[in-house]
Parts: C-alpha cells; sequence; structure tokens
C-alpha cells in the first residue's frame, strides 16, 4: 500500500513537470521573450512570493487544517515595518517588530485551534478579518512610504546577480524540506494529519505540534510582506489581497491532501512553478486577469477531484 501511495505521488509530480514542459515549449514558439533571460527572472521573482507563502501553508494544511489569515499578516507586516521606517526606526529593528506581530498572529491561529478547538477554517476567517482591519486601522487606511535603501534591497536588491527574493525562496523551500524529511517534527506533522486521535495516543503532543505550524504559516507569511513592502517601497494596509488562495493553489495542485496527512513540500514546489508559469504566459498572451483567475479555481476543482478519487480508490 505505501508503495503504491509513494509512486501515485511520484506520478503525479511527473504529470506537473510535463505539463510546466509542454507550457514552455508551447510559449517558446507563442512568444519570442518567453525563453529570455528577463522574463526567466520575472517568472522566479513572481513566484518566490507565492512559493514562500505555500511553504508555509503545505505545513499546516498537511496537518488536516487551513490558514486563511496570511494575506492580513503580510498587510500587517507591510505597516509596521513601514511606520517604524517612516518615523526614523532602523530598518532590521522595523523588520523584528514586524516578525513579533507575525508570531502573535501565528499563536492565536494555533491557540484557538490546537486548545480551544475551533475548526481552522472559522478560526483563520476570523483572524484574517481582525488582521485585515488592524492593518487598516493602524494606517488609517493610508500607505506608508518606505524610502531606506537597506530594506529596499530585500525586495529590489541581488547578491552575484542573482535577485534577492529568489535566494529567500531557495533558503526556505531548503528549510522546509529538511525540517518536514529529516525531523521528528516533520513525522509529527504528518501523523496529526493522517490520525490526530492515534498520534495524540502514541504520545505525540499534537497540541503543541499544531500550533507550531501555524506560527510557521505566519514566519513565512512575513518574509512575503518584507519582500513585497521592499519590492513596491510602500507598506500597503490592502497588501497581500487574495494571496492565501494562491498558496493553498499551489499546495492542493502539488499533491497535498486537504484533508491532511498526505502531501510533499517537493510537489508544492511542482504547484507553485506551475501557476507562475501560467500567470506569466497568460500576461505574454494578454489574457485578462478575470480570466486567469478562474483557470486557478479550475485546477484548484481538478487538484481536489483527483485527491478524491485518490482516496476513493483506497477505500
Amino acid at each position: 500500500m505505501t508503495q503504491k501511495k509513494d509512486m501515485g505521488k511520484i506520478l503525479r509530480q511527473f504529470g506537473l513537470i510535463f505539463v510546466a514542459l509542454f507550457i514552455i515549449v508551447v510559449m517558446s514558439f507563442v512568444s519570442p521573450v518567453f525563453l529570455t533571460s528577463q522574463n526567466i527572472t520575472n517568472i522566479l521573482r513572481q513566484i518566490s512570493l507565492n512559493g514562500i507563502l505555500s511553504i508555509g501553508m503545505t505545513f499546516v494544511i498537511l496537518t488536516g487544517g487551513i490558514d486563511l489569515s496570511v494575506g492580513s499578516v503580510i498587510a500587517i507586516t507591510g505597516v509596521i515595518s513601514g511606520s517604524l521606517m517612516a518615523n526614523g526606526c532602523n530598518w532590521f529593528v522595523a523588520c523584528l517588530a514586524a516578525l513579533v506581530c507575525s508570531l502573535i498572529c501565528g499563536f492565536v491561529n494555533g491557540w484557538l485551534i490546537s486548545y480551544i478547538e475551533f475548526q481552522p477554517f472559522i478560526a483563520t476567517l476570523s483572524t484574517m478579518t481582525i488582521g485585515s482591519g488592524i492593518a487598516l486601522a493602524y494606517s488609517n487606511g493610508k500607505p506608508y512610504t518606505i524610502s531606506d535603501p537597506a530594506f529596499i534591497k530585500i525586495g529590489q536588491g541581488t547578491v552575484a546577480g542573482i535577485p534577492i527574493p529568489i535566494i529567500l525562496l531557495f533558503i526556505f523551500c531548503a528549510a522546509g524540506l529538511i525540517i518536514l524529511n529529516m525531523t521528528t517534527f516533520g513525522r509529527y506533522v504528518f501523523a496529526i494529519g493522517g490520525n490526530k486521535n492515534a498520534a495524540k495516543l502514541s504520545g505525540v503532543r499534537t497540541r503543541v505540534i499544531q500550533l507550531a505550524v501555524y506560527v510557521i504559516s505566519s514566519v513565512c507569511a512575513w518574509m512575503v510582506g518584507l519582500i513585497l513592502a521592499a519590492r513596491i517601497s510602500s507598506g500597503q494596509p490592502i497588501a497581500g489581497e487574495g494571496y492565501e488562495m494562491d498558496a493553498i493553489a499551489a499546495t492542493a495542485i502539488g499533491g497535498t491532501s486537504m484533508s491532511g496527512g498526505i502531501g510533499s513540500l517537493t510537489g508544492t514546489m511542482c504547484g507553485f512553478v506551475l501557476l507562475g508559469l501560467l500567470s506569466n504566459s497568460m500576461n505574454l498572451m494578454n489574457i485578462n486577469s478575470f480570466y486567469q483567475k478562474m483557470v486557478k479555481g479550475l485546477l484548484i476543482i481538478l487538484a481536489v477531484f483527483l485527491d478524491m478519487r485518490t482516496k476513493g480508490k483506497k477505500d
């Protein structure tokens, strides 16, 4: 059974790679700029935000949860760091202050879900709404202009010619793979998603692990918030709206079961790369953003349908 499950996971990931290669081949004929170094860099920049966010979302969904509040955490990160720098605060201190706020958001989510036993959807929907309100109230609905060159480098700078957001994406991917695949914590994440009660009876501190994955998700959202604020040189109170849906889409398309226990970060990585290729391709073909949202929605439906089919065969 385990071998069949692993084979299904491998085939699904190869299927995503095949689709990605198909898009690359087709677009190389459709658009002469698709394979240029500038456009490839643009694609990597685009996927860096959703990629980092999807890593945290994968941890959450593997436990059988969901985090709808990441968009609000992105907005809070932007306005907190932006307001502090606008008032003369050091950029590093401003980033740490935003991190503390993000950790509080993640802790509240985890506490509501693991200790108060709220449904993840309800808990994070509530904190998403509250967080959005906090960002708007704190900034009075106005953006904070950021002019600190050291901070702006986070979103616009390069190291050895490689954009910093891309480097951060690789760092978060590597850290996520190590934590999920090579640590006891990672095994517990899968165990809770597979059967929470059995994991608890086996001695797993399920509440602590559940709380931790929401904190991880918020840390990823914090990083995305910093990159986004640095990229646009502004802390926007409405930044991050809809970002949670792209992260969920990448995770689901990558093969992580929405009910938890099944999935991988490599699958999620394939998912957000595929979404990035699709978005870039549709932009180059001047396809309206409204239709792009429809395509993403259809992809989520297809991913969940395949997940249901897989479970149906096992049952």
